[in-house]
């Protein structure tokens, strides 16, 4: 995994960067195919934002958070990646089988009431 966690109008010191890390290993322990993860932290006046892009196969993932204080922003961004990792997953591994697992009952169904 290619880790970049840039600064914009503000220096990425080493516990920022930690905080960071930590967040960010709460989702690779959901997904381990994470290629490519870019980390932007900017302060604008007084709102600190944090975004994220993961570039995993076949997808992008893009996630953003302001707040007044950037370790803040940095838990709600992790938060909302954390529940678009776990839908793409879901996804992924969903294969169909819900829609095959319905339309054997509906064709269970016509062949009990075609025998009564």
């Amino acid at each position: 995994m290619n880790l970049s966690i840039t600064g914009h109008h503000l220096e990425v010191t080493a516990p920022l960067r930690d905080y960071v890390t930590q967040k960010l290993e709460r989702i690779t322990r959901h997904f381990d195919k994470v290629i490519d993860v870019k980390v932007l932290l900017s302060v604008d006046k007084m709102v600190q934002k944090a975004e994220i892009n993961i570039h995993i196969r076949g997808k992008d993932i893009f996630a953003e958070s302001t707040h007044e204080d950037l370790y803040a922003a940095i838990d709600a961004l992790a938060d909302k990646l954390d529940r678009q990792v776990l839908k793409h997953k879901e996804k992924q591994n969903d294969h169909g089988h819900e829609a095959l697992k319905q339309q054997v009952q509906v064709q269970e169904q016509e062949q009990e009431q075609g025998q009564l």
